[in-house]
């Protein structure tokens, strides 16, 4: 049975927390064990500059950060290709091609990028930047160099992936049927909240737990977080309906457990202190095998880059027939 290719990736804008661990990261090795499908992973850093155009060192260093996070929480080099946005031209190349596929008003209507710019309001003002606003352009570039077939989303990148079925559908009406419609397929992971409560988990809110972090930092940032504000003493009754320790415990702790904490938090008899202490634990040794693994790959930044040079160089084999289909497509095969 021939695998369906999937194509999927992160921004590498920083290191990957518990929210893409819950997220995406976790059904990806899911997916790549199964056995049923051929796995592409990019670290798109041309599109972290879309909005990091001004910090280029940060993009740089993110690149290794976030291929460590990969391979910490069990990607397989060997089963799954992991390659860099930017080190493969075919994307950029086809990028420039769509772009006449799309116009700007429709990149304006698409929900996703009217949300995220909305968001970026203080770095870009009233004018935003090329780059940005067609970015979904260059997503759909990525899909498609890589004939993905399947393409895991959240729901709000959903009208991102409708974007790229309208270019494909565009492209081959107007040249043939070459390119591949890919289908979205909606992350069953839900987004994770921050410590504070906050829908968003990210380093400027100082809400996150990283899969990097020490079993120091974590506890510190669990002993800082958002219980309910109406229990002041252990004996008060508390609601775990509203406690961030609470939600947190669904994550780590078995379920059983998590009823003995609830049941005992609206009684009075656990303490929001015993509480933390107890979720600080269970996180750590979750977390543990990754934080081991990821330090043997910082201590061997060699072994990062030999797996990223190589799956570039593999990604680059297959970009290089997806472009040799396009240009004959499009008549632009001169010389050949």
């Amino acid at each position: 049975m021939e695998k369906k290719r999937i194509l999927t990736g992160d921004r590498p804008t920083g290191k990957l927390h518990i929210g893409h661990y819950f997220g995406s990261l976790k059904k990806r090795v899911e997916m790549q064990n199964s056995g049923e499908y051929d796995m592409y992973i990019l670290i798109a850093d041309v599109q972290a500059l879309t909005d990091n155009f001004n910090n280029p060192d940060k993009v740089r260093k993110n690149v290794r950060e976030v291929a460590i996070d990969y391979l910490s929480v069990g990607i397989d080099p060997s089963k799954t290709t992991i390659y860099v946005q930017s080190m493969i031209p075919e994307t950029a190349e086809l990028t420039v091609f769509y772009s006449n596929l799309v116009t700007i008003a429709r990149l304006q209507r698409n929900p996703t990028v009217k949300t995220e710019i909305a968001q970026k309001k203080e770095l870009f003002g009233e004018s935003v930047t090329y780059g940005f606003l067609g970015y979904p352009v260059s997503q759909a570039a990525d899909i498609t160099t890589f004939e993905g077939e399947l393409v895991p989303v959240g729901e709000d990148q959903e009208p991102l992936i409708e974007q790229c079925r309208e270019i494909v559908r565009k492209f081959n009406s107007i040249y043939g049927e070459v390119l591949i419609e890919p289908k979205a397929v909606l992350s069953e992971g839900k987004r994770i909240k921050g410590l504070d409560g906050n829908d968003k988990m990210g380093k400027s809110l100082g809400n996150a737990i990283y899969l990097s972090d020490s079993e120091e930092e974590i506890t510190k940032k669990v002993m800082s977080a958002v219980t309910d504000p109406n229990r002041i003493k252990k004996d008060d009754l508390g609601n775990p309906d509203i406690c961030m320790v609470a939600y947190y415990h669904n994550l780590f702790t078995p379920k059983e457990d998590v009823k003995i904490v609830c049941e005992e938090c609206k009684a009075g008899k656990r303490g929001c202190v015993a509480c933390k202490k107890q979720l600080a634990k269970n996180i750590i040794e979750e977390l543990k095998p990754i934080r081991e693994k990821r330090a043997y790959y910082e201590a061997h930044p060699e072994e990062v880059d030999k797996i990223l040079i190589e799956g570039t160089n593999r990604a680059r084999e297959v970009a290089k027939q997806t472009m040799k289909k396009v240009k004959k497509a499009m008549k632009l095969d001169y010389f050949e």
